[in-house]
């Protein structure tokens, strides 16, 4: 099979049907062989029935349904688990995203040998102070943070080569941050492409400000796990130790200082009375801490299998 389309969705009915339509157009136009994936994340209108008509008709359709809403970055794992397609192509279900754009898509991958191709809205038509300037803020923290030079991390539409995506694991919020995940897997051939972005054309977004909240919060996250993900003793271990051996040498020293002055002859104030005495008895129990939690980390990360963060009620043509 030639492309898999991934598209994860939340009561997007009226936009469903216009959308399987122009992607059948393009595919047949190209004579691709092709699935379209739609995976319904707990949508409370008619989302699945148009589902279930699509794909009685064309048994290309396929599709999974959520026990619940479990969010975007859920949607797209439980998809990238079940395609079969040379290239993956993810895009969103509100119209904004344009199918015209998969077939240079897919050269990129195959005859380009790109890993993964992130589309660029070079040109939006959202609200500019809603999601044009959080999001370009957004994105220069993202390129800073993680060196990769993007400058649309936020586009749902993008194209990888299916060993890119069958190695990434998608949890939390991290779909913003697959270009992130795909590099620390070791597929470094990252690219971009600039798309045509288009006015929603049915309902709402379904996005608000505090996406770019939680999106900055996770690419905190991801930063800290791409580093010390698979070794975290290597973080609480070193700061364990350092915070340690800080506060038991300033002990010592306070314990070496007084017997000094009492060999001396000397008047000496009692050690509970030095400020110093309790700053050096914190810092050895907070590195005592952070030593076990780095401890108990490596533990949990060997003993504890990837297990399953979302349940689907029901599937169709797979």
């Amino acid at each position: 099979m030639d492309i898999s389309v991934v598209i994860p969705l939340l009561n997007e009915e009226e936009s469903l049907q216009e959308l399987h339509d122009w992607i059948a157009k393009v595919m047949q136009s190209n004579r691709y062989l092709y699935e379209i994936i739609f995976i319904d994340d707990g949508s409370t209108d008619t989302s699945w029935n148009v589902i279930e008509e699509l794909s009685s008709k064309n048994s290309s359709v396929k599709g999974i349904r959520f026990q619940r809403n479990y969010g975007k970055s859920q949607a797209l794992d439980a998809g990238f688990n079940l395609t079969k397609g040379r290239v993956v192509i993810t895009m969103d279900a509100d119209l904004q995203d344009s199918p015209d754009e998969i077939p240079e898509l897919y050269n990129m991958i195959i005859d380009d040998n790109y890993d993964l191709v992130s589309g660029w809205k070079k040109k939006r038509y959202d609200s500019v102070f809603a999601k044009n300037i959080p999001s370009k803020l957004f994105n220069a923290a993202a390129r800073k943070t993680s060196g990769i030079k993007l400058n649309d991390f936020n586009c749902g539409l993008k194209a990888y080569k299916s060993d890119v995506v069958k190695a990434v694991k998608v949890s939390g919020e991290m779909h913003r941050y697959i270009p992130v995940l795909a590099k620390n897997e070791g597929f470094n051939k990252i690219g971009e492409k600039v798309v045509q972005h288009q006015a929603r054309k049915y309902g709402e977004t379904k996005f608000g400000m505090n996406r770019f909240i939680n999106g900055f919060l996770d690419l905190i996250t991801i930063s800290f796990l791409s580093k010390f993900g698979k070794r975290p003793m290597h973080f609480f271990g070193l700061w364990g130790t350092l915070m340690f051996l800080f506060g038991f040498f300033s002990a010592f020293y306070i314990g070496a200082n007084k017997l000094y002055k009492l060999s001396q002859g000397l008047k000496t104030i009692l050690v509970t009375n030095n400020p110093w005495f309790y700053i050096a008895l914190t810092t050895m129990i907070l590195g005592t801490l952070l030593f076990l939690a780095g401890f108990l980390a490596e533990i949990i990360i060997k003993s504890n299998p990837q297990e399953k963060h979302y349940s689907i009620k029901e599937k169709l043509n797979f």
